[in-house]
């Protein structure tokens, strides 16, 4: 992946707080979240409720899509944003638990009180692990995208 896609990546990973997360309901059909989020490089980590219907779409299928959009105001030539197809993984082991954690505290300092405090037997950490991300700027064009793999 050249520099100049990589840093506009994580300049849009960096910035934006929530992500919209795209999961496939059993019942066939697609169900969208939004979720804040952490990150270390590409890989991106959430924590939710173990019972929440994205849990259980994801038990079903783990193939997931994701949207990180930068803001603007109006002016559709600045839209700028990713999108990404991903692997998710429902985090089990104590380490893979904590470092989520920690992305996410990094990036929410408030969390660090909501983790320590929340039960935490009612949660799960998940990894997203991208495998295509498609990379949106208008600054270079209307509709202007570009396809990277991982």
């Amino acid at each position: 992946m050249e520099k100049k896609i990589r840093s506009f990546i994580y300049d849009i990973m960096d910035h934006q707080p929530d992500l919209t997360l795209a999961t496939l309901r059993k019942d066939g059909w697609p169900q969208a979240n939004t979720v804040s989020y952490g990150h270390d490089g590409l890989v991106i980590y959430f924590g939710t409720g173990k019972d929440s219907q994205k849990v259980k779409n994801i038990q079903h299928c783990n193939k997931v899509s994701l949207t990180i959009n930068d803001d603007y105001q109006g002016d559709w030539n600045q839209i700028k944003g990713i999108s990404m197809a991903a692997t998710a993984t429902i985090l089990k082991g104590k380490t893979e638990v904590q470092h989520a954690i920690d992305c996410i505290i990094k990036r929410f300092p408030a969390a660090a009180d909501w983790a320590s405090t929340e039960d935490l037997a009612n949660m799960v950490y998940l990894r997203l692990t991208p495998s295509v991300i498609s990379v949106l700027d208008y600054q270079q064009g209307f509709g202007h995208t570009e396809l990277v793999s991982t």
